[in-house]
């Protein structure tokens, strides 16, 4: 069969060599393996391939013992030595005049590379397997049998430092070599594809059409973000800290605070990954063999869990230096590593022309025992070519895991990953809404070139066998070998570099935002030149911490979903400031729609839970963690709340579309507004109006009384925060209204005409009651403004006093009542709210009289009014302050009359309007005699006396009415009582009050209720 001899950086060339199976037993010669004497064969390969000193020895026959213990003879012809019986294999004519070991059995074509075979055995084991013979064409497995040493084949296709080398021990070592590489996937730069391509990867396990399809995917995913990143730095003036400026500025600070620790923590673990893939590339290549006290040739580095730590931590001071020194310096480093890279992915590309076809010798472990595989580089070719296009998923070999489609995908992703580096400078950059979006899309353009111009010459030059199963093979077919090397380390300290400084400018930027407080208070502090030095140094502690991890694949997988959740809130941000239509939204980069946003979001997220699920979760739990935490405990800012921009935009376009010709009783709501003289002695009232909304709209109205002609500027706008911050404090939900008038019931007019919006606008105006008790401060005892200094920052006057003058005179009082009824407002009156307690015992009770006290001859259960009446008790019920107490419901009856029929009447009315309430009989025919006594009096009898205001009540019968109130419970939590309709005649306005006053004195916290509209229904 023909051999593939192949030579790192030369042309291949081959050799016939025939290969005839024999078996023969173990020979014992004098204590060692050994074969019968044999001619001597000078070897085969060109003087040119090795050193002129062991090809002379060879000739010549020496044989010295490079190590105690170990001889060294030539291979003649015959069998090889140190197989079991029953194995056995010819020695091949082309390898006569090689050198074995007559310990160990091991095989080299030159004596000095028997040295590092030595060290490789007890390395990786292979004296457990037999190397078979194989084909450049049709690679052939060797017979792995335990216990057999390894036969290296004869090829070298690599050379190292000390002379020639076992390549199927070398593309071992380079195997995991590699994946120390490949553990730092999302590297964003060029890194990727000289170090362990993707490409190359990706062609092998899914084949070429399906490669470009995941490349196509990928980059859309990752072009979709872009796009918002463009958008938002075009947007206005950017600051330090990169994405975290962004969404902090655009979603506001509990966003921007979350997602800021979420990118700085992943730049952290990204700088540390990078380090560690870094000194594992290195050790890998130029570290002592596990197990040996000292290596050979260039290995001269201790090889340890310590000694990489401490590699990686000079790696790592290195990479702090150059940040401490600032950003310029750090440019001018990137880019000589920039020029580096580019110039070994000039090499990788013209090896591709440069280099002849070549075999790559692979060894591979299988469970106890390990196999040799043949992987060629064949040079341009069609058959190659054809055989790449299909899909062929195998087992990876570094993970021992079946690739599929999605696995593949997740493993190319993270290579595409990085477009933020350029966006984390933006606080050192002169122009970033120049730079920022020009070198991102020229960055994100370019590689999407490379790797679809690797894949391309990958499929056309490397067979399958190749591909899957040597992620280094770039060294293998380059040029020169070290070049590979150089790129590796280059792009990969690079990298370490840029996550390092990036997150020192991320962590600089949380500090000056204060949404920490204390914590991050040091990181503020800056050089001469503007560099946040003390950022830089807590950045590299927290890196030096996470290496003492150690693990790659979980810091890797930690990072690149990190990234794409950072990712997704950046298309957030933009989707947001796009849906919100503010006028001050216009970037100058326009080729964005919120389409591109939404393919965005949901094409992180899917990658995030495609790469781990576990640790996809985990990441969202933490940002909302994060983002509670800082709604509740952060200072509020004064950048701008996007959602103050996309509720507005919401609820004026639901606002159009809330239609009052389509309002129906079954809807049904109260909507009230509460007039406010002075917050202070009103606090409990307006507590109370808050569970009596039931989620409808809920405005504080107050009347300012001053003419805007004899006043410099609106004083109203220095009063508004006062009454926005006891809206906050009383955890109310209400809108503030405040306006200017000469007269207290003027303001109220233009209260009830103007408040509200649309549909949304009051239909119950609650007043307090009129009376001559003294008001209190109730604000002052109020536990959340008690001794604190949010009182102090009101400026709400004090309460009057009892003698003081007042605004407000009886008969405009109740001309306000007048008024709200011809608007077809309803009214509620609220007394001695003061006293009203929080429901906090067992059974609280709430009383309603539904009958119109001051009209007992007119008395009904049924009319307007008495229902509105049971509509609100009932709405109160329903509050969660108030579920538990007791509704109570009163029926006053007269000795003699049909009492039951009134029960069952009223009781069916209960039952068809869903109320739930105690019946409660209460005789008052007592009471009742003294209305008619006073109405037998013959002036009383006017003729528009069953129409107009009751004038002929007495005191008498009002006191009685009272005491009747009083008597059915002596402390109930809250009463309500009908208010009649306030006379047609503005002289009887203070006659009316005073029964009112009369009615409801000493009873506690009472509520008045006139309704004025239809709120109940039976309907379904």
């Amino acid at each position: 069969m023909p051999w593939g001899l192949a030579a790192s950086g030369v042309r291949c060339w081959a050799l016939a060599l025939r290969a005839v199976e024999q078996q023969h037993p173990l020979v014992p010669t004098g204590g060692m393996v050994g074969l019968a004497p044999r001619r001597r064969v000078p070897c085969p390969a060109p003087r040119g391939t090795g050193g002129r000193a062991q090809h002379a020895a060879a000739e010549a026959g020496r044989v010295e013992d490079p190590q105690p213990g170990h001889g060294l003879r030539q291979l003649d012809a015959g069998p090889l030595q140190g197989l079991p019986h029953g194995v056995g294999q010819a020695l091949p004519q082309a390898a006569r005049g090689w050198w074995q070991c007559t310990v160990c059995s091991l095989v080299s074509r030159e004596r000095q590379g028997m040295e590092r075979a030595w060290g490789w055995k007890r390395r990786l084991s292979c004296s457990r397997a037999v190397v078979g013979l194989g084909v450049r064409e049709e690679p052939v497995v060797g017979v792995a049998v335990p216990g057999v040493p390894v036969l290296c084949p004869p090829t070298c296709p690599r050379r190292g430092a000390s002379g020639g080398l076992l390549p199927g021990l070398v593309l071992a070592l380079q195997r995991g070599a590699s994946a120390g590489c490949w553990s730092a996937r999302c590297q964003p730069n060029l890194g990727p594809c000289v170090s362990r391509p993707p490409a190359g990867f990706v062609v092998g396990q899914a084949g070429l059409y399906q490669a470009l399809a995941m490349f196509v995917v990928a980059y859309f995913i990752i072009g979709m973000t872009v796009l918002s990143v463009c958008a938002i730095s075009t947007n206005g003036a950017l600051d330090a800290g990169g994405a975290y400026y962004m969404i902090s500025r655009a979603l506001g600070p509990e966003f921007g605070g979350s997602m800021g620790i979420m990118f700085f923590l992943a730049n952290v673990c990204g700088s540390a990954l990078y380090v560690l893939g870094l000194v594992e590339a290195i050790v890998d290549i130029y570290g002592i063999p596990p197990g040996q006290s000292a290596g050979t040739g260039s290995q001269v580095l201790p090889r340890s869990y310590w000694y990489e730590l401490l590699y990686g931590t000079f790696v790592l001071l290195l990479c702090l230096v150059v940040c401490l020194v600032g950003a310029s310096i750090y440019a001018k480093a990137t880019f000589l590593i920039f020029i580096v890279v580019m110039g070994v992915l000039g090499t990788v590309l013209v090896s591709f022309f440069a280099v002849g076809p070549t075999v790559v010798r692979l060894l591979r472990p299988h469970g106890n025992t390990s196999v040799s595989l043949n992987g060629s580089f064949t040079g341009f070719r069609l058959a190659t070519l054809r055989g790449n296009l299909a899909a062929g998923y195998s087992v990876d070999y570094t993970t021992e895991r079946t690739m599929s489609f999605s696995t593949v995908f997740a493993v190319m992703f993270n290579g595409c990953t990085g477009i933020m580096a350029g966006a984390n400078m933006s606080g050192d950059l002169k122009r970033p809404s120049y730079s920022i979006p020009r070198g991102t899309i020229t960055a994100v353009l370019f590689t999407y070139v490379v790797y679809n111009l690797l894949a391309f010459l990958l499929c056309c030059t490397c067979d399958r066998n190749l591909l899957q199963n040597d992620y280094g093979f770039l060294r293998d077919i380059n040029v020169w070998p070290p070049f590979v090397s150089i790129g590796v380390y280059c792009s990969t300290l690079s990298a370490a570099m840029s996550n390092l400084i990036g997150a020192s400018r991320v962590l600089y930027a949380l500090a000056k935002d204060d949404l920490f407080g204390r914590a991050l208070a040091p990181a503020k502090k800056t050089s001469r030149s503007g560099n946040p030095w003390v950022a830089v140094v807590m950045s590299w502690a927290l890196v030096q911490l996470v290496l003492f991890s150690g693990k790659l694949n979980t810091i890797a997988a930690i990072v690149t979903i990190s990234f794409l959740l950072v990712y997704a809130t950046v298309d957030l941000a933009c989707l947001a400031l796009e849906w919100a239509s503010a006028p001050n939204f216009r970037p100058t980069f326009r080729y964005f729609t919120w389409h591109t946003c939404v393919l965005g979001i949901l094409g992180c997220g899917i990658m995030m839970f495609l790469i781990s699920p576990i640790y996809a979760s985990g990441s969202m739990a933490f940002m909302l963690v994060l983002l509670l935490a800082l709604h509740y405990l952060s200072p509020s800012s004064s950048w701008g709340y996007i959602s103050q921009a996309l509720i507005f935009h919401q609820v004026r376009k639901y606002l159009l579309m809330l239609d009052v010709r389509k309002e129906h009783v079954k809807f049904w709501r109260p909507q009230m507004l509460l007039m406010v003289q002075n917050p202070r002695s009103c606090v409990q009232l307006i507590r109370f109006v808050n569970d009596l909304k039931k989620s409808g709209l809920y405005v504080l109205g107050h009347v300012e009384l001053q003419e805007l002609d004899s006043l410099p500027s609106d004083p109203l706008q220095a009063q508004t925060e006062s009454w926005l911050r006891l809206v906050d404090k009383l955890n109310v939900k209400a809108f503030v209204n405040l306006t200017l008038a000469d007269s207290v019931r003027h303001g109220a007019q233009q209260l009830l005409f103007i408040s509200g919006l649309g549909g949304m606008r009051p239909n119950t105006v609650v007043l307090g009651f009129y009376d001559s008790a003294e008001p209190q401060d109730g604000l002052a005892q109020y536990l959340p403004f008690s001794g604190s200094r949010e009182e102090a920052q009101l400026s709400f006057p004090p309460v009057r006093e009892a003698s003081g003058p007042r605004p407000l005179s009886p008969q405009e009082y109740v001309a306000i009542v007048a008024d709200a009824v011809k608007m077809l407002r309803n009214v509620l009156l609220a007394r001695a709210f003061e006293q009203l307690e929080q429901p906090r015992s067992a059974a609280p009770c709430i009383d309603v009289w539904p009958v119109n006290l001051l009209r007992p001859d007119s008395a009904r259960y049924a009319d307007t009014c008495s229902l509105f009446l049971l509509q609100m008790a009932c709405v109160l019920h329903m509050a969660r302050a108030w579920r538990r107490a007791t509704l109570r419901l009163f029926l006053c009856v007269e000795t003699g009359a049909r009492t039951r029929g009134q029960e069952d009447k009223l009781r069916q009315l209960l039952k068809e309007l869903r109320i739930q309430a105690a019946i409660h009989l209460v005789p008052w025919d007592s009471v009742v005699a003294l209305h008619w006594q006073k109405q037998q009096e013959p002036w009383a009898a006017a003729p528009d006396a069953a129409v107009n205001f009751p004038a002929c009540v007495s005191e008498e019968y009002l006191h009685a009415a009272n005491r009747l109130i009083l008597e059915q419970s002596s402390a109930p939590t809250i009463r309500f009582l009908y208010l009649p309709r306030p006379p047609a005649d503005t002289a009887l306005y203070p006659a009316y009050l005073h029964q009112l006053d009369l009615l409801t004195r000493d009873l506690g916290p009472t509520v008045l209720v006139h309704g004025v509209s239809a709120v109940t229904s039976t309907e379904l």
